[in-house]
C-alpha cells in the first residue's frame, strides 16, 4: 500500500469546516485581493514570528524579489548565497539584475558555511578568484547582501553569518522559504536578519492551497517600502507610482485558508519533531541522519538522509510503496540557466557531493507511527 510523501488530505480533514466557512465569507464580501482576511493573517503571522511587520505576497519568489527591490539591490551588486537550494533563490537575485556569488555549504547542516562566506567576501574584495571561486565579471561587482537559505527547515548559523556581514557591510536577508516555525537561539526563523522571506506553497510546513509568501521585518522604513513594491511601486495610492514594483499581492482566499492552518501549526510542528525523533532513533546506524544543533529547532520541511546507495535505496522503497524525493539533484551553480556565471564542476564540492547522496523520506505531521516504522524497516532492508 502506497503512502503519501506529504499528506495534505489528512490535514484538510482537521480544518476543513473552518476553511470552508472562511472561503464562503470571502465569496460573500467579494474582496478577492488584499481583503480583510489578508490584514488578519498579516497580524497573526507577525505575532507568531515575533516581529513588527509581516507583509504577505503572491509567492516565496515574490517575497525574495520584494526584499531585494526595496533595498535597491540590482545591476552591479553582488549577493552571496548558497548554491544548494531551490532555483528561486538565485533566480530572484538575477531577476532584479544583481549577481549571485555562490558559497558552498556545511556538509552536515546543508546551510551556507560562514567560514567559506568570509573567504568569498575577501576574495571579491581582493578580486582574487584563486582565494574562492567567483562569477564572471566579478571585478565589476559591489557586495551588498548575503542571503542564507534555511534548507529543509533548519536555520543557518546566523550569529556567525551576521559577524561576517557586519565586517563587510552586508545586509542579511534570510531565505526562510522552508523554515517558517523553526527557531534559532529561541527566536523564530522569520525574525532573523534584517528581514526574512518565506513561502506558503502547499507543501511547505505552513502552506495554503496555491501560491503565497510573506516578508518579515522589524525595520519600519523597510516595511513601508515593501508595501510600495508589492503593488507596482505605489506612492500615496495605486495611481501614484514612486518606484518600480511588482504585482505581488496575496489572494484573500489564500489568507482564508492560512488562518485556520496557523492555529494548528504549533501542534503540527510538534508532530513533525516526533516523526524526526523516531527516524533519528531508527536510522542513525544505517545512514547519515540530519544533525540539528542544540540551539536550533527545525521546522522539518523535509527529513533528508545521506547514503552512497541512494538510487538502490529509492528503488527498494518504491517497490514497497514508500515515496522518496531528491532535493536537489544538480546544484544551482551547475544549472544550465546559470552557465553565464562561469562556475565549473569542483567549485562547490560539498554541494556537488550532497546532490549525489541525499534523499528525503516521507515527512508530515500526520505520518502514523506504523508508517514511520514501515519506512525505517524498509531502509534497513535496502
Amino acid at each position: 500500500m502506497s503512502m503519501p510523501f506529504i499528506d495534505l488530505k489528512a490535514q484538510q480533514r482537521v480544518v476543513e469546516q473552518e476553511i470552508k466557512a472562511n472561503i464562503a465569507a470571502v465569496l460573500e464580501h467579494c474582496r478577492f485581493i488584499m481583503g480583510p482576511e489578508v490584514t488578519e493573517a498579516e497580524a497573526a503571522l507577525a505575532e507568531y514570528a515575533g516581529v513588527r511587520h509581516a507583509l504577505t505576497c503572491g509567492s516565496g519568489t515574490d517575497a525574495l524579489m520584494m526584499l531585494l527591490m526595496a533595498l535597491d539591490i540590482g545591476p552591479g551588486d553582488a549577493v552571496f548565497t548558497s548554491p544548494y537550494t531551490f532555483i528561486a533563490t538565485l533566480e530572484a537575485i538575477e531577476l532584479v539584475g544583481a549577481t549571485p556569488v555562490c558559497v558552498d555549504v556545511d556538509p552536515r547542516s546543508f546551510n551556507i558555511d560562514p567560514e567559506r562566506l568570509a573567504l568569498a567576501c575577501r576574495a571579491l574584495k581582493a578580486g582574487d578568484p584563486e582565494l574562492h571561486p567567483l562569477p564572471k565579471d566579478y571585478a565589476k561587482l559591489t557586495p551588498r547582501a548575503v542571503m542564507p537559505v534555511d534548507l529543509f527547515g533548519l536555520p543557518a548559523e546566523y550569529d556567525a553569518v551576521e559577524r561576517v556581514a557586519a565586517e563587510h557591510g552586508l545586509h542579511v536577508l534570510c531565505d526562510a522559504a522552508q523554515s517558517f516555525g523553526a527557531e534559532y537561539h529561541g527566536k523564530k526563523a522569520a525574525s532573523l536578519g534584517l528581514a526574512s522571506a518565506t513561502s506558503f506553497f502547499p507543501a511547505k510546513p505552513l502552506g495554503v492551497y496555491g501560491d503565497g509568501g510573506a516578508v518579515f521585518t522589524n525595520d519600519d522604513a523597510l516595511a513601508e517600502t515593501l508595501v510600495s513594491v508589492r503593488v507596482h511601486g505605489m506612492g500615496k495610492d495605486r495611481y501614484h507610482n514612486v518606484r518600480l514594483g511588482l504585482n505581488a499581492r496575496f489572494d484573500t482566499i489564500q489568507a482564508a485558508v492560512l488562518l485556520p492552518k496557523l492555529k494548528i501549526f504549533p501542534g503540527e510542528l510538534d508532530a513533525r519533531q516526533a516523526v524526526a525523533d523516531a527516524y533519528d532513533a531508527g536510522l542513525a546506524d544505517v545512514v547519515e541522519t540530519p544533525r540539528i544543533p542544540g540551539h536550533c529547532r527545525s521546522a522539518w520541511a523535509q527529513y533528508s538522509i545521506l547514503t552512497p546507495g541512494r538510487d538502490a535505496l529509492r528503488e527498494t522503497l518504491a517497490e514497497q510503496g514508500i515515496p522518496t524525493m531528491v532535493y536537489y539533484p544538480l546544484a544551482c551553480h551547475l544549472q544550465p540557466a546559470y552557465a553565464h556565471l562561469g562556475y565549473a564542476v569542483g567549485d562547490m564540492p560539498v554541494s556537488e557531493g550532497l546532490s549525489s547522496r541525499i534523499v528525503s523520506l516521507p515527512m508530515h505531521p500526520y505520518l502514523s507511527k506504523d508508517d514511520v516504522a514501515r519506512v525505517i524497516e524498509a531502509v534497513h532492508g535496502a
